[in-house]
């Protein structure tokens, strides 16, 4: 499995973004999949900026054009996500994941599904399920060379989604990202690597990094390819940038038959215990 995987650092225009993915989908072509970071399209904090920039998902113009070039070019993309006006009252948007293949056509799409409300300091907080509506449906997808697994960002801090995602016949695990660079420096590669080891999958997440024009919003790049036992194939650095490896999906079934842990579900009980129960 021939993957390229893009280091961005995307703006709050989408057009400007749109040229950049098209400029790395040319220089992918020969590769089987090119996967992009989180919000590709527009990284902004400004609702009535999204509002007024932004297209809803259907006839989406910017996932049109890559779809066009995709088919030119006979690349399946993986779009990490990108941000889309959705029905509802709510005014809130998708964060969706979309899976292109060479015939241009859309095979499958992700909506994030654990939104990142978190507060990292007392001048750096996030509040994503303001502005976004979180998915309810996880997604696995049938690809000529393996089955991937979805999830986007923050969906990597809970294991079970991506147990279930290995569970369901995974087996590379696509975790494009815009991770913000407190969490990046001190989770990042260690969350990567704890998804590969526990599912004994190919893990490969396309990160944004840097500084992002329009909101100034840091990233912390690192994109990753980590292998099903844990190791890390390729660290993009913080640099942006387009990199390339070549994967043996061999590697997945070598890494389950030494430890099959994702045959070894047990039910359980819980018990609390107090601190002033008596144990006999």
């Amino acid at each position: 499995m021939k993957v390229a995987i893009a280091q961005i650092t995307s703006s709050d225009q989408p057009a400007e973004n749109l040229a950049t993915v098209l400029n790395l989908m040319d220089q992918s072509a020969g590769q089987d999949i090119l996967f992009l970071p989180e919000v590709t399209n527009c990284i902004s904090l400004d609702r009535a900026h999204q509002l007024q920039v932004l297209d809803p998902y259907d006839g989406n113009s910017f996932i049109v054009a890559i779809c066009e070039r995709a088919w030119r070019l006979g690349l399946w993309v993986a779009l990490g996500s990108v941000t889309v006006k959705i029905d509802g009252d709510d005014g809130r948007f998708a964060n969706r994941s979309v899976i292109i293949n060479t015939k241009g056509k859309i095979v499958a799409f992700y909506d994030k599904i654990h939104m990142f409300d978190v507060t990292l300091s007392h001048t750096e907080q996030y509040h994503e399920s303001k502005g976004y509506r979180p998915g309810t449906e996880a997604a696995v997808v049938q690809t000529p060379w393996a089955e991937l697994g979805l999830s986007i960002c923050y969906d990597l801090r809970f294991a079970a989604l991506h147990r279930a995602l290995a569970q369901a016949g995974a087996q590379v695990l696509a975790v494009p990202s815009a991770f913000a660079r407190p969490t990046g420096e001190a989770h990042w590669h260690v969350l990567l690597r704890a998804r590969a080891i526990e599912t004994g999958c190919f893990v490969i997440a396309a990160a944004q990094t840097g500084v992002h024009p329009g909101s100034g919003r840091k990233t912390f790049g690192h994109s990753l390819i980590v292998g099903p036992w844990g190791e890390v194939i390729l660290d993009a650095g913080p640099d942006i940038g387009l990199h390339f490896a070549t994967l043996d999906l061999g590697d997945v079934d070598r890494a389950r038959a030494r430890v099959a842990s994702l045959q070894h579900d047990r039910p359980f009980a819980l018990k609390r215990y107090l601190s002033h129960d008596k144990i006999d």
